[in-house]
């Protein structure tokens, strides 16, 4: 049962879900569930696997996992303690409806999915964040019309790897499929294709209520100046995309950091991830100390 529930989370966070991890770290008197009894939830529609004992005692435990699941988007852990009968007393003891009179304590921890980056353009600036984002233990993909920029050679931990046409990589898209990536950074060599790669995702991630935070749909950046983006924005709005939509993208991406060369970029992307994925502010002085 361990290796399913352990392998069952690392599929859920290869996917870009959040996972809870309920864990029986110690038991006493009489219990449903024996030590190192697991259950897994995950965020996609709060499915889970594995079991902790069952009866009163489990369904109390996926009534906290999805109360996580909807209130953390950080990396959370805590041990609860349950006594099952409901006269039960002590230190942070919590009292079931049960007769089993025995108490079980359960360490619960909140997974988030490391980042995957989506690089759309194989380039100079591809390459180089690729091998920063294999140093931060990230995931990467990677997608460049020209054959020769997707290569093994220069992409060789790349998960994904396509150098099909623009039109026909997003007709095998959508906003489904394109939750199992965090992030899409279009760092293409013709302004034309990335256009077209911009539009692509947004019409397919233009769905009710979308946010481009990274869980539920990605975040997109766009490497490029201001009267590029201008320019991208006014295409977008004339094909019928909504103005709300076009404020989540990200353009120039990464954080201002004076970065010239590609190896530079490349930290200045990888830090401006790092810090939304991580959920701070990097201009704000007390974020260091938090």
């Amino acid at each position: 049962m361990t290796v399913h529930v352990l392998g069952w989370v690392l599929n859920e966070l290869s996917l870009n879900r959040k996972v809870v991890l309920a864990t029986v770290l110690n038991t006493s008197g009489s219990v449903p569930g024996k030590t190192g009894a697991r259950l897994a939830m995950s965020s996609e529609s709060k499915v889970w696997t594995g079991t902790v004992g069952g009866a009163g005692l489990e369904h109390r435990v996926l009534q906290h996992c999805r109360r996580l699941l909807s209130e953390r988007n950080q990396p959370f852990a805590e041990v609860l303690t349950y006594g099952l009968n409901k006269g039960a007393k002590g230190y942070e003891v919590t009292p079931l409806d049960s007769l089993c009179g025995g108490r079980v304590s359960i360490a619960v921890e909140v997974m988030m999915p490391m980042p995957h980056v989506h690089i759309m353009g194989g380039g100079h600036c591809g390459e180089a964040l690729a091998n920063t984002l294999h140093d931060l233990g990230w995931a990467y993909s990677v997608h460049d019309t020209r054959e020769a920029f997707v290569s093994i050679e220069k992409y060789p931990h790349a998960v994904e790897r396509s150098c099909a046409s623009v039109s026909d990589l997003m007709d095998a898209e959508s906003a489904a499929s394109l939750a199992r990536f965090s992030d899409v950074v279009l760092l293409g060599h013709d302004w034309a294709e990335d256009q077209e790669r911009l539009l692509g995702l947004l019409h397919r991630l233009n769905v009710p209520d979308v946010c481009l935070d990274g869980t539920s749909a990605p975040r997109i950046g766009v490497i490029g100046s201001r009267s590029k983006w201008q320019a991208f924005e006014k295409e977008c709005l004339q094909q019928g995309l909504p103005q709300e939509l076009l404020n989540q993208v990200i353009c120039p991406i990464g954080l201002n950091i004076g970065a010239q060369s590609p190896e530079e970029i490349a930290v200045a992307v990888a830090a401006q991830i790092m810090a939304l994925h991580k959920d701070v502010n990097p201009d704000d002085p007390t974020w260091r100390q938090s």
